[in-house]
């Protein structure tokens, strides 16, 4: 399973959001997630040197990709897994500078949240401790973690769940069923999802959707 951009309730931002959003919430250090235009994979990967040294914190989500060479062979590499997202923890102060000074930042772009109802939230930003459980999942690269597309569950009513044993002990998500198996899935603000597979129903705790909300929206 791959994981697609398909965004719901989301926007990529082609304007400078500098003119909507207070100062206060503009000098504060929080993760963006931020759309590339034309992300092709040479052009992420160079965009993510011009992070690294600038200094920029950044998480760029990474799949294999396989594929048959001429000579009939198996090819593989690491290819970003949502086409043209990366996610950059910075202000957005500097971030707004960096694309409006530098010509190698122009095509970075915020997402917003077009059903917002209030100004400090008009640029989508993505709590610490929700990337943090978003992180965990991925970084420890074990073959029960899968990169869902998006569509693949949307829709799929489910149970908010905190696994209390194993690897994943603290992890908190969604139960869902996809493809007949029951797994936790774990998202960040509906631009990528991981599914956890095999976690035994005796690890998990229930949760009220209170509970979770407040989880997912709190530093």
């Amino acid at each position: 399973m791959t994981m697609s951009n398909k965004t719901i309730g989301l926007r990529s931002s082609l304007s400078s959001p500098m003119a909507v959003t207070p100062s206060h919430v503009r000098q504060q250090t929080l993760w963006f997630p931020m759309r590339i235009t034309y992300g092709r994979v040479e052009r992420m990967f160079h965009f993510r040197d011009l992070l690294e040294h600038e200094h920029l914190e950044y998480f760029l989500p990474m799949r294999r990709e396989f594929s048959k060479t001429d000579d009939w062979d198996i090819r593989q590499q690491l290819v970003p897994a949502v086409h043209g997202l990366i996610f950059i923890r910075s202000t957005q102060e500097h971030l707004t500078e960096l694309k409006m000074t530098r010509r190698d930042f122009e095509p970075m772009h915020y997402y917003t949240n077009r059903f917002s109802q209030s100004e400090n939230d008009r640029v989508l930003v993505i709590p610490d401790r929700q990337m943090d459980n978003f992180r965990r999942i991925y970084d420890a690269q074990d073959s029960r973690v899968a990169l869902l597309q998006y569509t693949d569950f949307i829709a799929k009513p489910g149970k908010r769940v905190r696994i209390t044993q194993g690897d994943f002990q603290g992890t908190v998500g969604t139960v869902k069923r996809i493809k007949k198996s029951q797994c936790v899935v774990v998202e960040i603000q509906g631009l990528a999802a991981m599914a956890i597979t095999f976690v035994p129903p005796s690890w998990l705790e229930e949760i009220p959707e209170s509970t979770y909300r407040t989880f997912m929206t709190s530093t």
